[in-house]
């Protein structure tokens, strides 16, 4: 490995690393913003369309996190194969080599034993939470169906998310092994 290409593979895990935990601080900040506007809009406004700045909030924590885990996934499967690819046994004395490989294939290791890296019970369930007060302050049938729809719509990107994210990594490892191919 050349002293750039080892740069730029230092600099690629670090990117991950920090991402994968930017990934988990953008989804708590966001929650406890979600929470604190929940809470300011139930006491302060009794219109049921209050609950959309929330659930906005709770739209833009989502995409964050869901943006910075495709970012994630993708930069692994480049280094997966303009690194490891190549010259697996090339490792300097304690560089972690094949790591890409050994996590992508290590698997589930115990039943029941998920890892959610979207959050998105926690965002599907906030979701419905943040749908209670709609109720609770007995609205016309249109603003059950207008804000309704939204709470609904968001709910269905984070699954429609969730099936993005189940395939990626197979897709861009893929992609990857085009493109390496081709130069």
């Amino acid at each position: 490995m050349t002293p750039r290409e080892l740069e730029e593979y230092r600099t690629l895990r670090d990117t991950i690393r920090q991402r994968g935990t930017a990934r988990v601080w953008v989804f708590l900040a966001g929650f406890g913003m979600w929470a604190a506007l929940t809470v300011a809009t139930a006491a302060l406004a009794a219109l049921p369309v209050a609950t959309l700045l929330p659930l906005l909030i709770l739209a833009a924590a989502f995409e964050a996190v869901f943006s910075l885990h495709v970012g994630v996934e993708r930069i692994g499967r480049y280094v997966q194969v303009f690194f490891e690819d190549d010259s697996p046994e090339g490792a300097e004395p304690g560089e972690l080599r094949n790591w890409e490989h050994v996590a992508m294939t290590f698997g589930r290791p115990l039943a029941g034993g998920v890892i959610d890296p979207l959050f998105a019970m926690f965002f599907m369930s906030a979701t419905v939470l943040n749908f209670v007060p709609v109720l609770l302050a007995e609205p016309m049938r249109i603003e059950v169906i207008v804000v309704g729809t939204a709470h609904v719509l968001l709910i269905g990107r984070i699954l429609a998310a969730r099936r993005v994210a189940s395939r990626q990594r197979a897709a861009d490892l893929e992609r990857f092994q085009q493109l390496k191919h081709r130069a």
